[in-house]
């Protein structure tokens, strides 16, 4: 099956092709830097690792840029709050974001472009746009006007008149349109500044980013990725810089993830609404928020709450179960071979058909789960580690691609396993003997030991509780 990305510009799903043949450039937005990173950041972080992992998969050469903005107007009021240099501050929360990403097993990307890093490249891209008629400035300040890009809003589906007529309150008169947009902004006192041939100032949010990918993947890139937040009026306004200064198509998909949602309302930091990664990793594995995120359409809404933590919690222990060691029995009926290893086949091709429809992550974890079922089946009928292995060996890999680990969460769990699963395997017979005291007897003592027992079609399934 071919891939299909969803794309924003066309509102359809398309055939996946690249600029290059077997080469994708990827841009993903990336976080502002004023404080501490919340989930929802990791959701988008997370997103485009699958995306990344999978394009790999399929044998793309990726090259993955995603910059942090570390000059922006948020920034400098949370520094002038607390009374520290704005860059200074900046690099703090970068340093803590870099280490959340390798705790949530994210593939670094390759550059990691920063503002600050990028002033001579930005004032470059502001010069040309005013050199071919599609900028001015006005006091120091400069400005993109968007009468000049006759395409202005496609990507948003929005109206320039309308977008005029809500921009009249507040406006700032020295704007030839009151929908221009700032490229520039001339220094204010304690803030962060830069000489250009507008005079001191900083850049805008906007070519910030057109700039940075500009630099580092070129004039025109595959795939541009983000949160839906930012459809407007982040992504239009650098679709529209982009494409005025270079004259060239900017990104042939734009691939926006949803919002992660606490109490009904998008996570922001602005409001407060947040659980910050931090906050998340003491007290669940980085499994849980990626099954968390995996069990739902990339591009929907997700709601984050208890109930969804736990249930993607049961989840991991129900992956992790699938990797537990054979109990070999003699006598084993052949049969039982050749139905596992034909499950692993239908999993691997239900893995990447789901996959190539638009990242389906929660139709590939289906094909997950159908495999452990199997492998968990086949384990009680007493195949050897050999011939589970070959199963097992499928599930890792395919959860891999999902950058799931799957690792044991600690000595403990991995030193008692041997022995939880032959209490397993004896309570089992008991049920069939129909010893319900005696079997109720185990799952209780294990249960004031820390081991939750979940039955189902597919066997016992345990886990160490935190």
């Amino acid at each position: 099956m071919t891939l299909k990305i969803y794309n924003t510009m066309t509102r359809t799903k398309e055939q996946f092709e690249t600029l290059d043949p077997g080469k994708v450039r990827l841009y993903v937005c990336g976080p502002t830097v004023y404080d501490k990173a919340h989930v929802g950041h990791a959701m988008s972080s997370i997103v485009f690792d699958v995306i990344r992992r999978y394009l790999e998969y399929k044998g793309y050469d990726v090259q993955h840029v995603m910059n942090y903005t570390d000059v922006d107007d948020k920034v400098i009021l949370r520094a002038q709050d607390l009374g520290v240099d704005p860059i200074d501050l900046a690099d703090q929360y970068i340093d803590e974001y870099d280490q959340h990403l390798k705790e949530l097993n994210v593939l670094p990307a390759h550059v990691f472009p920063r503002v600050s890093n990028e002033i001579e490249d930005i004032i470059g891209v502001v010069k040309g746009l005013m050199d071919a008629g599609y900028a001015y400035d006005v006091d120091g300040d400069a400005y993109f006007r968007v009468s000049k890009d006759e395409d202005y809003g496609r990507l948003s589906r929005r109206v320039l008149d309308d977008m005029r007529a809500g921009a009249r309150l507040g406006v700032d008169e020295r704007k030839e349109d009151p929908a221009d947009f700032a490229l520039w902004k001339a220094a204010k006192p304690g803030e962060p500044a830069w000489e250009s041939p507008w005079g001191l100032g900083r850049p805008g949010w906007h070519i910030e980013c057109s700039a940075m990918s500009l630099h580092h993947l070129g004039d025109q890139i595959d795939i541009h990725g983000g949160g839906n937040d930012l459809i407007f009026p982040h992504h239009e306004n650098e679709i529209a810089q982009s494409e005025s200064y270079t004259g060239k198509p900017f990104a042939r998909y734009w691939v926006h993830n949803g919002m992660m949602q606490l109490s009904g309302e998008d996570m922001s930091k602005s409001t407060g609404n947040v659980f910050t990664i931090e906050q998340f990793l003491g007290k669940y594995e980085a499994d849980v928020l990626r099954l968390l995120i995996l069990n739902a359409s990339y591009r929907s809404p997700l709601t984050y709450n208890e109930d969804v933590i736990e249930q993607a919690a049961h989840a991991l222990d129900r992956l992790k179960g699938g990797l537990r060691s054979a109990s070999p029995l003699p006598d084993l009926d052949p049969s039982i071979v050749k139905t596992l290893h034909q499950a692993a086949e239908q999993a691997l091709l239900g893995f990447e058909t789901a996959m190539d429809d638009d990242f389906n992550s929660a139709g590939a974890l289906g094909y997950l789960f159908e495999l452990v079922t199997a492998i968990n089946e086949a384990r009680t009928a007493g195949i050897d580690q050999e011939d589970l292995s070959k199963a097992q060996d499928v599930l890792a890999k395919l959860a891999g691609v999902l950058g799931l680990s799957l690792t044991q969460k600690n000595h403990l769990e991995a030193g008692a396993a041997p022995f939880i699963e032959l209490l397993l395997e004896i309570r089992k017979e008991l049920r069939t003997a129909k010893q319900w005291e005696l079997s109720d007897r185990i799952r209780d003592r294990l249960s004031e030991l820390g081991v939750s027992l979940e039955d189902g079609k597919g066997g016992t399934v345990w886990r160490i509780r935190e």
